[in-house]
């Protein structure tokens, strides 16, 4: 769809860097043969594990993603692929870059490169077991959590997951403390507070989402550290946060209350979800309850609690979103 006539240049991810899902480089790639436009794909997060398979035109990479030298970017064009560089250039490097290379970085990042590729197999294989073991045991540790990204098209190292009724910035500060260092791309820790694009893209929950990266070597006794602890620092959180723990479908709700209304402007998340979840009950089937929420992760994560719920979602006008009750 997005091979327009006016389509200049079309730009893909080998693999996601937040989710880890795996592209279809190579379908891509035919396709834009066919439509005449160049295919740029970003192989940071990939080129470590393997090669990029496809007749891309042109291929970027970041040295520090495999251990090399930070500051040295890879890009390869492919032969017969008209390439022109945008910026300043001088006579060096037949007119692509102007001064000086830095060339032992450069020689230090070929050399990383080869050295990494020659154990990927095996290591990629030893990891791949460790995140499946995270992917399969954080849902059965932890209450309401919703593990995101291809369960099999995926690099070997990556897991991401998002629990429901967490503050995402509060976790991580948890599992720092526990001499964990992950990463997040709920909108908790951003300086827009917007929920990351990836995971609004996906329609999954944002709030309390949790990036884990496995490095090289990463023994197999602190993945088993990770998922001790894991629960019992989401439930702190949960508990700081005022959530409500089990379910809450409560029975004899007044016939005569079918509508609530949640004023949860000026809080942001995880609050609102927080706040509906602890009414739900109080309205009976079929019933509703209308969220007032300013809050940018709202739009993400509300569709996404009706539906991890079992609710119906009824659409939002303006900052009111109407949630119908159905369990």
């Amino acid at each position: 769809a997005a091979l327009r006539a006016d389509t200049a240049l079309a730009c893909l991810q080998s693999a996601n860097h937040e989710v880890g899902t795996v592209q279809p480089v190579a379908a891509v790639a035919e396709a834009c043969r066919a439509a005449g436009v160049p295919l740029l794909v970003d192989a940071a997060q990939s080129l470590a594990w393997g090669p990029v398979d496809g007749a891309w035109s042109l291929l970027t990479a970041s040295a520090h993603k495999w251990g090399g030298p930070a500051g040295v970017g890879l890009l390869a064009v492919r032969k017969g692929v008209r390439f022109a560089p945008q910026g300043p250039v001088d006579e060096r490097e037949s007119g692509r870059v102007p001064g000086f290379e830095n060339l032992p970085a450069i020689v230090a990042a070929a050399a990383s490169l080869r050295a990494v590729r020659a154990e990927a197999e095996d290591e990629a294989a030893r990891l791949r077991t460790l995140v499946d073991r995270i992917r399969a045991r954080v849902p059965e540790l932890v209450p309401d959590v919703e593990v995101v990204g291809d369960p099999v098209l995926r690099l070997p190292h990556l897991v991401t997951f998002s629990c429901l009724y967490v503050d995402g910035e509060t976790l991580l500060h948890a599992l720092d403390e526990a001499d964990f260092s992950v990463s997040s791309g709920s909108s908790c820790t951003s300086g827009t507070l917007t929920p990351s694009h990836v995971l609004r893209a996906m329609g999954v929950l944002s709030e309390g989402n949790v990036r884990v990266s496995l490095p090289s070597g990463t023994a197999e006794a602190e993945v088993d550290r990770f998922l001790s602890v894991l629960p019992g620092l989401v439930a702190g959180v949960r508990e700081r946060l005022g959530a409500p723990v089990g379910p809450l479908a409560r029975t004899g709700a007044a016939a005569d209350a079918p509508s609530l209304v949640v004023d949860a402007l000026g809080k942001l998340c995880p609050i609102p979800v927080i706040e509906l979840a602890k009414v739900i009950g109080d309205v009976p089937v079929g019933g509703t309850v209308t969220v007032l929420s300013d809050d940018e992760a709202a739009r993400l994560d509300i569709p996404a609690w009706c539906e991890m719920r079992g609710h119906e979602y009824g659409g939002r006008q303006g900052t009111a979103y109407l949630v119908r009750r159905l369990v």
